[in-house]
């Protein structure tokens, strides 16, 4: 059996960086094979402001906001940030800060699932639309709640869900308007929830129904924070599941230590998220195609693969540490403390590849 089904990651992810224009820009992703994106999510680097998420289900006049609690905006000016998702990347809208100011950096991360997919009606909550790529192992589910208990919805993915992060899209109430985590290496993983625009720790909860997820559907329950299925709410979920070579949703032990524990992903990452499982920390993203590789400057950088935090206290600029070093096959955190290496702490971590340690043919990838 081959090692990987994907010797060229860039097919189903993609990490962007560009420069604001403050009119319409055409941003082209890289690679030998054309990106449509099906799920953008984009954040100034060299200023702060909100991070912004788009997908093919929802449309790209619909902005979400990754590190806030905010309902979906569908306003003519959300048009001004992502004007159409292309057949080799996205186009930007005018000037605004967020996105396309002139003088202004940007980062844009990018996955492929299937288009604006199709309802799914394996669960007891046929979806609006689910856009699943099985060879990627991604999908996009948008549904509207039932307010009941221990509810399914279907992902299309035909393999068990290691990572899914859910929004409700209409409610503003503190109650139910947070970004849900599912992370499939949280101990008793169906009753535990993380929270992307916060620092808390891993908490229980109902959010899952105490159910594991299956290789068809996952479960969502009116109770705990409801923000899986309250009311008549529109919910929007993003589902991910491990694929050898291209991604890993996984764990690693921090030794308090510049010298960090060495995680093994099995590819070279070209993004790497972690989270402390235990501890009221943020969130610290970091990727090899924005300024830097492993400390080495590029573009008049300071620094390579500097963090920037999607949770609500830290939307600021993009930093200036060097928070991991990335390998051939895996990373290494490089800070001490508990933000991601503190001693026998505990970190949940979500990685994609830019490129798999050994491709279909058996042969190893250069290390570069």
């Amino acid at each position: 059996m081959a090692y990987t089904t994907i010797d060229d990651p860039e097919k189903y992810f993609q990490v962007k960086a560009y420069d604001g224009t403050g009119s319409s820009l055409a941003v082209t992703l890289d690679g030998d094979t054309d990106l449509q994106p099906d799920m953008v999510w984009l954040k100034r680097r060299s200023g702060s402001g909100n991070h912004f998420l788009y997908d093919s289900i929802r449309g790209a006049n619909r902005s979400l906001v990754p590190n806030d609690t905010d309902v979906e905006d569908t306003s003519g000016e959300s048009t001004n940030y992502l004007s159409s998702f292309d057949s080799d990347g996205i186009t930007l809208g005018g000037s605004y800060n967020n996105t396309n100011a002139s003088g202004s950096t940007y980062v844009a991360w990018c996955w492929k699932a299937n288009g604006t997919g199709s309802s799914n009606t394996d669960g007891t909550i046929n979806t609006a639309a689910t856009s699943a790529n099985t060879t990627a192992g991604f999908s996009i589910v948008s549904y509207t709640g039932n307010a009941s208990s221990n509810q399914t919805v279907g992902h299309g993915l035909g393999a068990v869900p290691h990572w899914i992060l859910s929004k409700n899209r209409d409610n503003s109430s503190s109650n139910y308007n947070d970004w849900m985590v599912y992370h499939h290496k949280n101990a008793t993983a169906n009753d535990k929830k993380l929270k992307l625009n916060e620092t808390d720790a891993a908490s229980t909860t109902n959010e899952w129904g105490d159910t594991d997820p299956t290789s068809t559907v996952y479960s969502v329950h009116t109770s705990g924070d409801g923000a899986t299925n309250d009311g008549t709410d529109k919910i929007v979920s993003y589902v991910w599941t491990s694929i050898k070579g291209f991604s890993k949703f996984g764990k690693y032990e921090g030794n308090n230590n510049a010298d960090g524990p060495y995680v093994f992903t099995g590819f070279r990452p070209a993004f790497v998220l972690i989270k402390r499982r235990g501890g009221a920390n943020g969130w610290f993203l970091s990727d090899t195609k924005r300024v830097g590789f492993n400390g080495v400057a590029t573009n008049s950088a300071t620094v390579g693969n500097p963090e920037l935090s999607p949770n609500l206290a830290r939307y600021e600029a993009e930093g200036n540490t060097n928070w991991v070093d990335i390998y051939s096959n895996g990373f290494k955190p490089r800070i001490t403390g508990n933000d991601t290496n503190g001693a026998s702490e505990t970190y949940l971590y979500m990685a994609f590849a830019y490129q798999p340690m050994v491709n279909s043919d058996g042969i190893h990838s250069n290390a570069r």
